[in-house]
């Protein structure tokens, strides 16, 4: 049995929404979203279950959670002050930066020079792979609740039995001959 993710508080949470909104960006979930920008149209990173996937215990973040949106913070905060950009007092730093500028520190987190750069692509990697590939729900269950990012890339429903069958090669060609010993479920002989 795991352990339950640790719990994160309010900061913790709009910042890492704010982060994962960075990275794959989506509309705003009601008026008033800070920590979603509203940069695009449809469900994002956040819309897609980036918070659940990075507070799950098997990915390794949970626990660094905390810790990686104080440090998200603090470079907004010396970013903002940097560039002479007055924040939100009321809000997380990261989240006061308008949209641009959170992506031009984003940039400049993950980029291969900054020495905390494992950090932020970690972080980035796991907001991309709630978009992608919905990695912390069963894909049936991701498929049914509509997952922004399993629709938005047209990932093919299962046939009525829930099995994936493909009848036509994915390229419209296949890519190699059959093996003669192969069995008819597809095994090597």
């Amino acid at each position: 049995m795991q352990p339950d993710p640790p719990e994160l508080d309010a900061t913790s949470i709009m910042t890492l929404e704010a982060f994962a909104d960075t990275i794959i960006p989506g509309e705003k979930r009601f008026p008033d979203d800070v920590a979603v920008a509203g940069a695009s149209a449809g469900g994002g990173a956040v819309a897609a279950g980036a918070l659940e996937l990075l507070s799950h215990p098997a990915g390794g973040l949970a626990e660094s959670l905390d810790g990686l949106s104080q440090m998200l913070n603090l470079h907004a905060m010396l970013y903002a002050n940097e560039r002479g950009l007055a924040l939100d007092e009321a809000l997380p730093s990261f989240v006061a930066l308008p949209f641009a500028a959170r992506t031009e520190l984003v940039a400049q987190l993950t980029h291969p020079e900054h020495p905390e750069k494992p950090l932020w692509v970690g972080l980035a990697l796991f907001s991309n792979m709630a978009f992608d590939s919905a990695a912390h729900l069963p894909t049936l269950e991701a498929l049914a609740a509509k997952h922004p990012g399993l629709t938005a890339m047209g990932y093919a429903q299962p046939d009525p039995d829930g099995v994936w069958r493909f009848p036509d090669s994915s390229y419209g060609r296949p890519l190699a001959r059959i093996h003669p010993n192969t069995t008819s479920t597809g095994s090597p002989a």
